[in-house]
């Protein structure tokens, strides 16, 4: 496809990246997804004779960078607190000057923040559901104001974690409540009935869009992880709109301050058809049933050279093996 251009691989020796630490796990609400995709980007990275070693959480990484063991890490880490989408780890590999995979301490922490990022969009005239900081005492004036349904969830949560769609005002306490059991502020946004759709960003390109069509009305943890007939159509729109959905991803990427690969998630409103950014994924999962793999797959990347592309974000650009033929 001519619109997905992307570079050659900068490297097809596995000996230039040395030794890659594949950071899994960790204590974040997220942890069992991450372990699922650090075991399979392990598995990718070995078949085609990389180096890489498991990692299981931030302080065993510190201790290994105090030790000197890695040349480079794979952050795999999904999540925060004890996760690796808040910045921290970042922060910690910036000040070993280790290299690693995704975004930086800016885009990472931005990225984690769905208030702060939904701040950054609305500033430059990108689309976002509208929304309001919400407290239990707060919240039934605010959905007055907002306009039911809404959705109520943390700013700094991922992978659905204490999500609840709010269709009358009898549903409100029990969505904070259940929000509340995670730390940071309480986020709730108007919700666009239409579409849910993802797209994959690698490098400077935004691949296929994915639309998500669960068996049940939501896409939640469930349909996400666990089970086997949420349909992924990619992709996801036709035409025109599928080249504005890639080019609104990608703004919205860049404008929150993100590098080397992510994800966006997208509504598209069934009445009007326009589309409304949800958040960006700094550290996207890399199981069975995540989507970037199957959206690279959609234009000939397979899982084995998604991963390799990855870590080679990584590598300084003069760093080409032959690169003049």
């Amino acid at each position: 496809m001519s619109t997905f251009n992307f570079a050659p691989l900068r490297t097809t020796n596995p000996a230039d990246f040395g030794r890659v630490a594949v950071l899994l796990g960790g204590t974040s609400s997220e942890r069992e997804v991450s372990l699922d995709s650090g075991r399979n980007v392990l598995e990718a990275l070995r078949a085609r004779g990389v180096d890489a070693t498991a990692v299981d959480g931030i302080p065993a990484l510190a201790q290994a960078l105090v030790e000197k063991r890695f040349d480079r890490v794979f952050n795999i880490l999904h999540g925060h607190n004890g996760g690796g989408e808040d910045g921290i780890v970042q922060g910690l590999m910036e000040a070993f000057g280790v290299p690693y995979t995704g975004s930086d301490v800016l885009g990472s922490a931005l990225g984690m923040d769905k208030i702060r990022t939904k701040q950054v969009w609305l500033s430059i005239g990108l689309p976002t559901p509208q929304y309001r900081k919400v407290t239990a005492e707060t919240v039934h004036a605010q959905a007055r104001e907002l306009g039911l349904p809404v959705v109520v969830k943390p700013a700094n949560e991922g992978s659905s974690v204490g999500i609840s769609r709010v269709l009358d005002d009898a549903g409100l306490d029990e969505a904070v409540a259940l929000a509340s059991r995670y730390d940071g502020q309480l986020l709730m946004e108007q919700m666009v009935v239409g579409d849910e759709l993802t797209v994959g960003i690698l490098g400077d390109v935004a691949l296929p869009s994915i639309r998500i069509v669960p068996k049940g009305q939501w896409y939640d943890y469930n349909a996400k992880y666990l089970a086997d007939d949420t349909q992924y159509l990619c992709p996801g729109l036709d035409g025109d709109d599928e080249a504005e959905i890639r080019r609104l991803a990608l703004a919205a990427f860049q404008a929150a301050g993100c590098r080397g690969w992510g994800r966006v998630d997208v509504m598209r409103d069934r009445a009007s058809g326009r589309m409304y950014l949800l958040e960006v994924n700094t550290a996207p999962g890399m199981t069975s049933h995540s989507l970037v793999p199957k959206a690279a797959g959609q234009v000939g990347i397979g899982f084995e050279e998604l991963v390799w592309r990855v870590l080679e974000q990584t590598l300084p650009h003069n760093a080409q093996e032959n690169a003049h033929a």
